[in-house]
């Protein structure tokens, strides 16, 4: 489960003692909404099924998926099913490969959505074996499903944006930068990376 609204307003408010800038960001705008998911890997087939298509595409092709394999689509049940039954449901050949390396990877225990390693890097490190699922994905994993409060995911161009109005800074930082800027904010990263986006295109600052 995602970081909860206490958890939220725990981090935000410990980073605001020692940053005015966040503290006042909070008063204007106020905190942020839990992002939560669930965890496991039919979260991760989401994120697959989602790549590059619109919410209402995705959720189209899942309700087609869930009708093909059943609700829980089974890793093993998408392993055998042929490539012409899923390209009926609306998964394109790559996302095919994207989907059978992920099932892989959980059937053969490779991949355990139960166990992942406590270390954040480590975690993201076993996730990006996953097909199709770069740093940024296991990184919104790791906040929104497992709720790990120190991730900071500086590559994302809305922290990036959100960020850059947020510190009042001259450009928007890159995704050096933004990472640099947010080292005294640990372990309370993952707070930060929610209020980045609740303050984005937010026209109260």
């Amino acid at each position: 489960m995602g970081l909860t609204a206490d958890q939220l307003r725990l981090g935000l408010d410990a980073i605001a003692r020692t940053e005015p800038a966040i503290a006042r960001a909070i008063a204007r705008v106020g905190y942020p909404e839990p992002r939560i998911r669930p965890t496991g890997y039919a979260t991760l087939l989401r994120t697959i099924v989602g790549q590059q298509v619109s919410v209402a595409a995705a959720a189209s092709v899942w309700a087609r998926l869930e009708a093909l394999l059943g609700e829980a689509i089974a890793p093993e049940a998408l392993l055998a099913t042929e490539f012409e039954a899923l390209r009926g449901c609306g998964l394109s050949r790559q996302k095919q490969g994207y989907a059978r390396s992920l099932c892989e990877l959980v059937v053969a225990g490779s991949l355990d959505f139960d166990n992942l390693p406590a270390d954040d890097e480590a975690a993201i490190a076993q996730l990006v074996q996953i097909k199709g699922i770069g740093r940024w994905s296991a990184e919104i994993y790791l906040l929104f499903a497992e709720g790990r409060p120190d991730i900071w995911p500086a590559g994302d161009l809305a922290v990036q944006a959100g960020l850059h109005k947020l510190l009042d800074l001259a450009e928007r930082p890159s995704e050096k930068r933004t990472r640099d800027l947010a080292e005294p904010w640990r372990p309370h990263r993952g707070a930060a990376a929610i209020f980045t986006w609740h303050c984005y295109n937010n026209p109260a600052l």
